[in-house]
């Protein structure tokens, strides 16, 4: 329930590639000590990763990084690995280790270390869970088995919701689009179980098999929940054709990127007419929020859908499709061996190609983060996070709002009228540099040490109490959507605020050994990947106080998306897996961020080397400062996802594949070509370049 609060939040790094490292899935009983210590933090420019045998105006994503994977092949429990991963598992790796010391009972630890350790210890613990087996959910159980009437879903759905279990549809809060200073509540479309609307449909072998393999995850899983497998076969293709007949009407992912598609403000006495056979007064009083009488509806169209659904799909179905959706929210951690095991086939083998599970302790420090992110992030930061690292990045970080500004003022495109808007904006982008001002108060969760599945339910209903405690109250600006240990960052539009983890901020990304120009050439990308964002075909939409705004003239909205159109046939042409190519308008944003930021860190980087009398001719190990710069860069980049992991984010995710990533970028910058003596015509110096910010 409480991502959907989250829509228009812009990622650094790919959630699927993301999803790779963190995905919490299976193991066999280990004893925690027994684990192997991470690779080494990559230096910011590693040669030994690059493949000096490539011709860097050919392919520099080869010349960047064609040996990392020879170096680093992709472990066994991983579906990709990269250089972000490397820090990655740095970061567990620390977590890893205050985890066992505050999960041994003290009466030294405090509140929150008390409650991390018991979260923590609980997930371990194989055999409480294992002996549990079920026993947990007979109560749900019994409660779907008792529905008599279709009328009496409105309770067991909000109930659902608070534990995030999404049948049917989702609901949660949300800024408003038009009124960022105000929280409202926001119902959507959800209860797929398969990654997303077009896996329903597309066509082709790989997508038939896909389906095939998810019928018989979901015969195999309610199997496994006692029903015969005759009757658990039958059951399965019931939840397909039901979940297909939700698919029907769902928005595809590319459509939601546009905030315009996912905005229907309206009263619930007009969503009661969509789909009256949800008592919507009565869901909003069972999940504590009895005063709604205004939201917003992602998806009209659905909702008249699935009213068409509830009517024609016959109880029984509606009740095996509601034991689905319950086993399949349930954190895999918890569930008995069979179960996990069989999750991680379809979820993690079949989806992604991971062949093996990861070590138990692995899954259950991403457990522990999930549902107590700033307690942990609160003890992680205060052993971890150096001052002079935030000291670093918050200047780099105003640098480069200055280079967004100069590019601004640069636009000869753009006029006096739309400039001036933009670089009002530019001025309100507040600056989320390491972990909050204020920590989250986790006092009124309870975490009962032995009880994981209970521990789950109980963190999941906290969170969305406190999301759906909002609704009505001013904007905490404060706020944050990320733990503090996440190695990633992110720009909300709502916000028009950047955040930067002090995960995200270690070697190679941060180096403090490194150069200013190997520096600027990773986190100052990042910065400005994240900054750029709020200027992209999604993030322009929004004015500089979060509001959905039209704040262009149309003729330099007009030039805008025919320059944007550009990026789209450019990432749309890249081949990423077989016959499967980019989808150039999901990847839009990210694309037209990748671009706009290492742009704007190279103009910042030009400026600090002008203050710092840094000679932009001399060699280091090699290489010039520009050089160097964009090496760093094309660093960020380096990894390798396995062909099923590929397929996946290509048809999920708005972020490109890491080799494009690099090199669609350098393709649009002849300052690259330049560094690199690159000759017009070749395939990194192309004659008609990019160029949108």
């Amino acid at each position: 329930m409480s991502r959907l609060g989250r829509i228009g939040v812009l990622f650094f790094l790919a959630g699927a590639a993301l999803a790779a490292q963190v995905q919490i899935t299976h193991a066999q009983s280990e004893a925690s000590s027994n684990t192997e210590k991470p690779v080494p933090l990559l230096p910011a420019l590693d040669k030994q990763i690059m493949n000096t045998n490539a011709d860097p105006c050919v392919n520099f994503w080869q010349y960047a990084c064609g040996n990392f994977s020879k170096l680093y092949p992709i472990p066994p429990d991983k579906s990709g690995y990269g250089s972000t991963t490397i820090v990655f598992d740095h970061t567990q790796d620390a977590l890893h280790e205050l985890l066992e010391q505050v999960a041994a009972p003290s009466a030294q630890h405090n509140a929150n270390e008390q409650k991390i350790g018991d979260y923590y210890a609980s997930c371990m613990d194989e055999n409480a869970i294992e002996a549990e087996g079920l026993k947990p959910l007979q109560a749900e159980l019994d409660r779907i088995a008792a529905l008599k009437d279709k009328n009496e879903l409105t309770d067991l759905l909000a109930h659902y919701q608070m534990v995030n279990v999404n049948a049917f549809f989702g609901y949660g809060e949300q800024q408003d689009f038009k009124d960022a200073q105000k929280q409202i509540a926001i119902v959507d479309q959800a209860g797929l179980g398969l990654p997303e609307r077009d896996y329903y449909f597309r066509a082709g072998d790989a997508a038939e098999k896909t389906r095939k393999e998810y019928v018989e995850h979901v015969a195999n899983m309610l199997h496994l929940m006692g029903e015969p497998q005759d009757k658990a076969t039958a059951d399965a293709q019931k939840v397909m054709a039901l979940e297909t007949a939700l698919a029907k009407v769902s928005m595809d992912v590319t459509s939601r990127r546009d905030p315009n598609n996912i905005y229907h403000p309206m009263s619930t006495a007009k969503l009661a007419l969509l789909i009256p056979k949800i008592d919507w007064h009565k869901l909003f009083i069972d999940t504590g929020e009895p005063g709604i009488a205004d939201l917003n509806v992602g998806n009209p169209d659905f909702f008249k859908g699935l009213q068409d659904v509830l009517t024609n799909t016959d109880l029984d179905t509606i009740k095996t499709y509601l034991r689905w959706q319950l086993i399949d929210s349930i954190p895999e951690y918890a569930l008995p061996k069979a179960m996990s095991e069989e999750d991680f086939n379809f979820n993690n083998h079949e989806l992604s190609g991971q062949p093996q599970q990861k070590p138990r302790w692995k899954r259950c420090v991403a457990a522990t983060d999930g549902a107590l992110g700033e307690a942990l992030g609160q003890v992680y930061v205060a052993a971890n996070f150096p001052a002079a690292s935030k000291a670093f990045t918050v200047q780099m970080v105003h640098d480069i709002e200055g280079g967004m500004g100069e590019e601004i003022s640069d636009q000869a495109w753009m006029s006096a009228e739309t400039k001036q808007r933009a670089d009002a904006k530019l001025h309100m982008v507040a600056d989320k540099i390491g972990y909050p001002d204020h920590w989250r108060d986790y006092s009124k969760l309870d975490v009962v040490r032995g009880d994981a599945i209970g521990n789950a339910w109980r963190a999941a209903d906290f969170e969305n109490k406190r999301e759906l405690n909002k609704i009505g109250k001013p904007v905490d600006r404060g706020e944050w959507g990320m733990s503090p240990p996440t190695v990633n960052a992110y720009y909300n539009p709502l916000m028009n605020d950047i955040n930067f983890p002090a995960g995200i901020l270690q070697a190679p990304l941060y180096d403090p050994q490194g150069t200013d120009a190997e520096n600027y050439g990773h986190i100052g990308s990042i910065v400005g990947h994240e900054l750029t964002h709020g200027f992209d075909d999604q993030g322009s939409q929004f004015d500089g106080n979060g509001n959905l705004s039209d704040w262009w003239t149309a003729d330099d909205r007009k030039k805008f998306d025919d320059m944007t159109d550009c990026e789209v046939k450019e990432y749309g042409n890249f081949t990423a897996v077989d016959d499967v190519k980019l989808n150039g308008k999901l990847t839009l944003g990210e694309n037209t961020a990748d671009n706009g930021g290492l742009r704007i860190a190279y103009d910042a980087f030009l400026a600090d080397a002008k203050r710092k009398g840094i000679d932009l001719n001399a060699k280091q190990d090699g290489f010039a400062p520009i050089q160097q710069f964009f090496l760093s860069f094309g660093q960020n980049w380096c990894g390798v996802l396995r062909p099923e992991q590929m397929r996946l984010q290509v048809q999920t995710d708005p972020h490109s594949l890491d080799e494009f990533r690099a090199n669609g970028v350098v393709e649009n910058m002849p300052e690259f070509g330049k560094a690199f003596g690159c000759k017009v015509g070749q395939p990194m110096m192309p004659a008609d370049a990019c160029h949108v910010w």
